[in-house]
């Protein structure tokens, strides 16, 4: 993606990694049999690793009678994306009228090789991540579904792993404009759930103006 170094945090592990798990429902998106890009959106478990640098690993699932995994299978390199908040942001933010409107948000980009997961057991070890992600208490009524319908559930997915081989992150939040930040912080502070997370990472970033001295 268009990446200005301003906007440019693909080396802040830590914030990547908590991108990536605060907001993972993704678009994966690889080639079909015509050349033509496929995109599936789902969600993806970001697999803990031992430190924050370690090759992160993304897994996840499509229903069988989704073309994609036989495209993941002819042809494994794919990419990611995630979207975190976004947001609108007025040139009433800015001192000056010489000012046009853009668009705030945040972004990570990933470039991945699959690994197909059709064994039952490792499919049913990855859901149960999933179901971490999401529902922790519907595990134990997953473990009690008769196994014949849970296997046959389990029959209908294809899973995979999704190895990051290179990412981008962009953070874009206005960061070469500093004199904009005090507005568009109360902005957001006054505004919806994506504008009042865009201005959380604003204070994470440092953006967040200091309180004048009285």
């Amino acid at each position: 993606m268009y990446l200005p170094r301003q906007f440019d945090h693909s080396d802040d592990a830590p914030r990547v990694n908590a991108l990536l798990r605060a907001h993972p429902f993704a678009s994966l998106i690889s080639v079909d049999d015509a050349g033509l890009p496929f995109v599936t959106h789902l969600p993806l478990h970001l697999r803990d690793a031992a430190s924050d640098n370690a090759t992160r690993v993304l897994l996840g699932h499509v229903a069988r009678g989704n073309p994609h995994w036989r495209y993941l299978q002819a042809r494994p390199q794919a990419v990611v994306t995630f979207l975190g908040p976004h947001a609108y942001m007025s040139p009433k933010v800015y001192p000056d009228l010489v000012r046009v409107p853009t668009w705030n948000y945040l972004a990570v980009h990933c470039e991945v090789q699959a690994t197909l997961v059709d064994d039952p057991a490792a499919k049913d070890a990855l859901l149960k991540h999933l179901i971490g992600d999401h529902e922790p208490p519907y595990a134990e009524q997953w473990r009690g579904l008769d196994d014949t319908y849970a296997q046959r559930m389990l029959s209908a997915i294809v899973a995979f792993e999704l190895r990051v081989t290179a990412l981008q992150c962009k953070l874009k939040l206005n960061q070469h404009r500093p004199e904009s930040h005090a507005a568009m912080r109360a902005a957001y502070a006054a505004g919806s759930d994506d504008e009042q997370a865009l201005g959380r990472w604003m204070d994470q970033l440092g953006l967040n103006p200091e309180e004048p001295n009285d």
